[in-house]
């Protein structure tokens, strides 16, 4: 759980930081850095919600 937590943390930190470089200075490359953040970020929570939810049973 603590890896998963510790993976989401980075991507986030690693999409808000692309996002910004998009919306401040339209660098375009980090947009496409941001959107591909957003999808490894999807994956990640989905992991952690289904973690979550094994843990909660026990």
């Amino acid at each position: 759980m603590d890896e998963l937590i510790a993976k989401v943390k980075e991507l986030s930190a690693a999409l808000v930081a692309d996002a910004e470089l998009q919306a401040t200075r339209g660098n375009k490359a980090a947009g496409t850095r941001a959107r591909k953040a957003s999808l490894d970020l999807e994956k990640v929570l989905k992991q952690f919600r289904k973690v979550s939810l094994e843990e909660s049973k026990k």
